[in-house]
């Protein structure tokens, strides 16, 4: 058959004229997959946008028009999509039309066995939030691409990210001229029982696990001021203060900041952080419940002792943040909070972006 008569056979064959994909992205990955189905989707002549979302002002978004195919693609935060996406799918307008809910997972290899992600409650939640705006959800689908959160684990080698990228690129134009063809896919159903295993740490990242992680992350001596960090943040979380990049509560952890800057000055403070954490329980265990133990006693074992200590963990954390920030303009502590963190050490502190989209 010659190529003219496949191309004829693939537009006949497409249900769809327009594809929309929304898509967020902090090294990458979503926006690969978004393009990936972008080849896909112009193979079969559709018209294609894909809007990155950062850019978009979520109150004034643009309904999309009847019978284009309308997807979502993000990275899984704590088992959950973060609240960027979260917050654009609430303000979302109704509509009916079908909907593609893509995520990139924390894929990971052993030998030639890509290791899963898991989604958690990510399309549970957004389908239900599109749902009850009139959409039909017609996919949920996980792909496993490289992890970046080299805060928790070591940085994957090339091979490892090459592999991984080449085989989830094939896998997302199979799934695309699938559900271009008017099919669906709901593989992400099949990891339903893990899923509903990890929703409590799901909600505990949303409320607690991501501030926490927003405050791990610090610019070591080797900072330039370039400002690099603080320009290209996708939810403008990062500031200057005493004229070196400064993290708020509002860092998604996408790693951007961590990948892109050009000194790898960027850093995760894990033995700043732990020195913390045995500080809290001594705080705790000590003066805190010296003076309110019959309070204490009451509250520490239900939801409201919950909400309770979380929040003065994350104050004290706010201040202790704080402290260090300002301590580090000394040699001594910026160089002891340098080397008690992990992604200083090569074994550990690859830094992660996504490969360029390679042709089909």
């Amino acid at each position: 058959m010659y190529l003219w008569d496949q191309k004829i056979i693939d537009r006949l064959m497409t249900s769809y004229q327009k594809l929309v994909v929304y898509h967020f992205s902090g090294t990458g990955n979503s926006e690969n997959v978004a393009k990936w189905m972008a080849d896909i989707a112009n193979e079969k002549g559709m018209e294609v946008s894909l809007i990155n979302i950062i850019k978009t002002e979520r109150r004034g978004i643009e309904p999309p028009e009847p019978e284009t195919l309308v997807a979502f693609v993000s990275p899984i935060h704590g088992f959950n999509y973060p609240p960027v996406m979260l917050n654009f799918l609430i303000h979302f307008p109704k509509g009916q039309n079908n909907v593609l809910l893509l995520n990139t997972r924390a894929g990971m290899l052993i030998g030639k066995w890509i290791t899963p992600g898991l989604t958690g409650i990510a399309f549970y939640f957004s389908a239900l939030i599109l749902k009850l705006k009139g959409y039909s959800i017609k996919s949920m689908f996980p792909v496993d691409l490289p992890s970046n959160w080299i805060s928790v684990h070591p940085g994957l080698n090339n091979r490892t990210v090459k592999y991984l990228h080449d085989r989830n690129q094939e896998k997302v134009y199979r799934f695309a001229r699938k559900v271009f063809s008017g099919g669906s896919d709901f593989r992400g159903l099949y990891e339903i029982i893990q899923d509903t295993l990890v929703a409590p740490i799901s909600l505990g990242y949303y409320f607690i696990g991501r501030f926490l992680f927003a405050k791990t992350y610090y610019a070591s001596a080797d900072c330039n001021n370039c400002d690099l960090c603080i320009k290209g943040c996708p939810v403008k979380a990062i500031k200057k203060v005493d004229n070196r990049p400064f993290w708020t509560f509002k860092c998604e952890s996408c790693m951007r900041c961590m990948s892109n800057c050009p000194k790898q000055a960027i850093e995760t403070g894990h033995g700043y952080i732990l020195a913390f954490s045995l500080l809290f329980s001594l705080l705790l265990s000590g003066i805190f419940y010296t003076y309110f133990a019959e309070l204490s006693s009451d509250i520490e074992h239900t939801f409201t002792g919950f909400i309770l200590n979380s929040a003065l963990f994350l104050g004290i954390l706010a201040v202790w943040y704080r402290i260090i920030h300002f301590a580090m303009r000394f040699r001594f502590v910026e160089r002891m909070i340098v080397y008690t963190s992990l992604t200083k050490y090569k074994f550990w502190g690859r830094r992660y972006k996504a490969l360029k989209k390679a042709g089909k």
